[in-house]
């Protein structure tokens, strides 16, 4: 009888200690200063965007190299353009989308407007056009991830050349996106980000398109940025390019490869985000990712986690 209440005594105490440990490690982890929502947050809404205008962009090109013509291969699914006449120099194009895209991975409803003006030809070296989203509304199939999109920007063929002459003595073309865009997001908090990308295509087309992301912005004494504005938390935010972001067509334009970098200096926090990884949390190899990396730091805090695309 001894034997078996000294058995229960010392079980009770062993319990005891491990809800004691329990319950310091608890307390550790809920340190305020270790959280890094606003991080992981910021590093999907951004991804989100990136992705929704590189797409809306590349239908832009293909619009401009086909210089507003009706065919079919130049006009998004379910979508439809309208040339207006010239008003004074300044030709007007608008794309209105209503339902899914080509790929089936994006609804896409609302307008995009592109101004030219006349005697631009968008195969030209520096040529510019003026690229306006209006309530134009992504909703990404898969994750049910909503934003509507509102601004202007500009948009300039550096390089000059067109992508589907790519393989045929040009290896690369060059474009550049500067502008405001007001981001609403499904919890209908809206945001102000400025963009400054510079984008490279190289690759064969039409199918096999490679599409390099770097940034050429600056602001507040931080060079290389690609977007800086306000999260939802009303946080002031830089997003830098460290390393070429590379997106293929073929993996639906989600990133491959590349670093970039998340800094809200007012909070003394950032994220580091390394692109090409597998659902296995290992590194792509002959396939499309589906993760990235977020490594983050807040602080004396700091963690890894990976997100999904």
């Amino acid at each position: 009888m001894k034997t078996t209440n000294l058995f229960r005594l010392t079980l009770l105490l062993l319990a005891i200690i491990g809800l004691s440990f329990t319950g310091c490690k608890k307390d550790k982890n809920s340190d305020p200063s270790a959280d890094y929502s606003s991080l992981q947050q910021l590093s999907g809404d951004e991804e989100n965007v990136e992705s929704s205008m590189d797409e809306s962009m590349n239908e832009v090109n293909n619009l401009l190299s086909g210089q507003g013509s009706k065919s079919t291969e130049m006009v998004p699914c379910n979508a439809t353009i309208d040339s207006t006449a010239i008003l004074n120099d300044t030709l007007t194009i608008y794309i209105t989308y209503k339902g899914l895209n080509c790929l089936g991975t994006r609804y896409r409803y609302g307008k995009v407007e592109v101004r030219q003006k006349v005697g631009t030809r968008w195969f030209q070296e520096g040529a510019t056009v003026i690229v306006k989203h209006i309530n134009f509304t992504i909703t990404k199939v898969r994750n049910q991830k909503m934003i509507i999109l509102n601004g202007v920007k500009i948009y300039q063929n550096v390089s000059g050349g067109l992508i589907w002459q790519l393989g045929n003595g040009i290896n690369t073309i060059v474009h550049r996106v500067s502008g405001q865009v007001n981001v609403t997001f499904s919890d209908s908090t809206t945001k102000t980000w400025n963009i400054a990308r510079q984008k490279i295509y190289s690759g064969i087309p039409p199918y096999e398109l490679v599409l390099t992301t770097d940034g050429f912005g600056s602001a507040d004494g931080m060079e290389n940025l690609m977007v800086w504005g306000v999260n939802r938390q009303g946080e002031n935010f830089y997003t830098q390019i460290l390393q070429p972001v590379a997106r293929c067509q073929t993996c639906d334009w989600d990133p491959t490869a590349g670093i970039k970098k998340h800094s809200i200096p007012s909070d003394s926090k950032s994220a580091t985000l390394t692109f090409g990884y597998d659902r296995n949390n290992q590194p792509v190899v002959n396939e499309c990712p589906a993760k990235y990396k977020v490594d983050w730091q807040k602080n004396n805090n700091s963690g890894t986690i990976f997100l999904w695309l």
